[in-house]
């Protein structure tokens, strides 16, 4: 019998992504918005019209990386810090992995239902607009 996990569905996405696309437009920074399933899989990307074209992956990358660690890429940054117990983790998983602010886990009940990643402006500001889009469902 096959197991139920629970996950983020195509309609949270979309919540996230507008929450993050509010965040973005209130601080006047064009923004790249993805969110993943519970499985890392791309629901829906965003792309905010001026946004650099090399955010895309790196968007994609940070939600599918707090996904696949259950961590924030800013407190995996940390982490992998020179060393640190996980420095070096940035050049596994065919280049997946992104150790810099903007992407976190989106969670439910205390499980980890998907993640989102926001990449278009500073550091810091790519840590406003993803916290911004990951609070429309109420847990972080």
């Amino acid at each position: 019998m096959p197991a139920h996990v629970q996950t983020l569905t195509l309609a949270d996405a979309r919540r996230i992504i507008a929450a993050g696309e509010a965040a973005a437009e209130k601080i006047g920074v064009p923004y790249n918005l993805a969110v993943v399933d519970a499985g890392g899989n791309l629901i829906a990307h965003v792309r905010m019209d001026g946004t650099w074209l090399g955010s895309i992956d790196i968007a994609v990358h940070k939600a599918w990386t707090a996904r696949a660690f259950d961590m924030s890429t800013e407190d995996l940054a940390k982490m992998a810090q020179s060393g640190k117990p996980l420095f070096g983790i940035d050049s596994t998983n065919h280049g997946k992995v992104v150790i810099f602010g903007g992407g976190v886990p989106i969670k439910s009940g205390g499980a980890v239902i998907g993640g989102v990643g926001a990449s278009g402006g500073t550091f810091d500001q790519d840590v406003e607009v993803v916290e911004a889009a990951a609070a429309v469902l109420g847990e972080a």
